[in-house]
């Protein structure tokens, strides 16, 4: 499936199974497309609606999606193909993410705060 595939059917909600190495390579998408900004306002926006979709809207936690859109951001490099970065980052694309992990003290990202809201990466002690 390439890229734009995987985004239209992402988009339409169309996809049977979209797990976390998708989620990762469709947000990798939007970012190498899309100023940060609008990336991180257009993959919330379809995640939301993909959950919803699927009838799973709970699902869906702010934290996790802003903090990887932001992880790949920062790790991206300009013209790099998804198969270049995707083997560069191999601890984006494994659930549980251990970027994330890595980025929280614990507890944070399982709190009911950080699925309501963004919350910034607090390095643990």
């Amino acid at each position: 499936m390439t890229d734009e595939q995987l985004v239209r059917g992402f988009e339409a909600a169309d996809l049977e199974a979209f797990h976390h190495a998708d989620h990762v390579r469709a947000a990798w998408w939007y970012v190498t497309r899309e100023p940060l900004l609008a990336a991180i306002a257009r993959f919330r926006i379809a995640l939301q609606r993909f959950a919803a979709a699927k009838g799973k809207p709970d699902r869906y936690h702010e934290t996790i999606t802003i903090a990887l859109l932001l992880l790949i951001a920062d790790r991206r490099r300009e013209g790099e193909p998804w198969d270049a970065f995707a083997a560069r980052n191999p601890d984006l694309l494994k659930w549980p993410c251990a970027a994330l992990q890595a980025s929280y003290a614990p507890g944070v990202l399982e709190s009911a705060t950080a699925r309501e809201r963004f919350v910034l990466p607090s390095v643990p002690d």
